[in-house]
């Protein structure tokens, strides 16, 4: 590095760039002047800059008539600064990162709801105990969180007396939701509740329209005729038809409408995480479920059914309990972790398709008839969900 590049007006050589034996004078920094004429000779002046240059190549700096065979170029950069590098580092698009990761919830969401159905069923064919079922689910639930919570795995949440009160419509609608379902798998085939339960949109219609007052475009009334008709196709021509069934998954439609509804008007501001609003929500269920699953059904009858179950089964019936309570908090937890991440029309799309995965694979795993005509109307039903989703947005 150096202050300054002198210049003759006959030649010059790359050798001028190296300093010679002799003292060099402290350099004075001045800023760098307008080089007006590059191709005439340059006068016998010095000119330096307020940093130090440092020469990277030369070619074609001087171009004088004399010299024209050694033309060379001078490409200089500021000392202090670091030249750019030709590396070309990609860095992970985050568009890409983010499709991915909904990716992993949808996929992680499907199999949690694939495998608690399948344990589900087991359990209420040997077990047809339908209150005490989902009031394990629910202790499951609470008590994984619990142990988060007191372990510092999970942060608890910090909820005050007017959380807890606007979560109790919440939780009143979601218990009963949660055991009517269990009630209807206990009666029908898995894959029947899930195509009655396909039908939610159109009871969500028509109870904001009707009740709320809330006014929908043309395209979403339309939406639900596939959704009926094909409802009410599956419903006629099941094989196993159980009216008990059949009304359990319509009251766990119209209970789960009633609790999106309680939870969007309650929950406006509110800063509870989607892992800790499920735990929060299954704990209060809980303790509103336990007593009337103790009047139902009741001590007695569940210790003979159990002893019954242990007997046919075996010990694998310990663990198709534990199991299904386990797996219902999880798959619920993840599909409101995902609300956290996705919007609304994707997670309807993402709800559809997990319907979808779970009728094909009861089907699969329980050998259950259908006839086409039954598969044609869950195939109807189905696709009114998905038209109902686009048709919302």
């Amino acid at each position: 590095m150096f202050s300054s590049i002198k210049h003759s007006p006959s030649s010059f050589t790359c050798t001028d760039f190296f300093p010679k034996k002799r003292s060099i004078p402290r350099p004075q920094f001045s800023p760098l002047p307008i080089i007006k004429n590059l191709h005439g000779s340059f006068p016998n002046q010095s000119f330096s800059s307020q940093k130090p240059l440092h020469v990277a190549s030369i070619e074609n700096l001087a171009v004088s008539k004399n010299t024209q065979r050694r033309k060379t170029e001078c490409q200089a950069y500021e000392a202090d600064r670091s030249r750019p590098l030709d590396i070309n580092i990609e860095l992970p698009d985050e568009e890409a990162a983010k499709k991915i990761k909904i990716g992993v919830y949808f996929a992680t969401w499907w199999a949690l709801n694939v495998v608690f159905n399948i344990y589900n069923k087991k359990v209420l064919n040997a077990f047809p105990f339908p209150w005490l079922t989902s009031t394990l689910s629910l202790a499951a639930g609470s008590l994984l969180m619990l142990i988060s919570w007191a372990t510092r795995v999970a942060d608890a949440p910090k909820t005050d007396f007017e959380f807890w009160k606007t979560l109790f419509p919440v939780a009143v609608a979601h218990t009963i939701g949660h055991v009517a379902a269990t009630v209807s798998m206990s009666k029908v085939a898995v894959s029947f509740t899930h195509i009655i339960k396909s039908g939610e949109p159109a009871f969500s219609v028509l109870v904001s329209r009707f009740l709320l007052g809330e006014a929908f475009p043309l395209p979403v009334y339309l939406s639900l005729l596939p959704i009926i008709g094909g409802c009410a196709l599956s419903a006629f021509t099941e094989l196993n038809f159980n009216m008990t069934g059949f009304m359990g998954a319509m009251i766990s439609n119209l209970a789960f409408v009633f609790r999106n509804i309680f939870s969007k008007k309650g929950m406006n501001g509110k800063s509870v995480s989607g892992m800790n609003y499920y735990a929060c929500l299954s704990m209060l269920s809980l303790v509103i479920l336990t007593p009337f699953a103790i009047a139902v059904e009741g001590p007695q009858l569940w210790a003979v059914g159990w002893q019954k179950a242990v007997s046919q089964i075996g010990p694998n019936f310990v663990w198709w309990v534990v199991a299904q309570s386990v797996f219902y908090h999880l798959y619920n937890q993840v599909s409101y972790m995902s609300l956290d991440q996705i919007s609304p029309l994707t997670f309807s799309i993402g709800n559809t398709m997990k319907r979808i995965s779970v009728i094909v694979s009861s089907i699969i795993i329980f050998h259950t008839p259908l006839q086409p005509v039954n598969a044609l109307g869950a195939a109807i039903a189905i696709l009114g969900t998905f038209l109902y989703s686009q048709a919302k947005q």
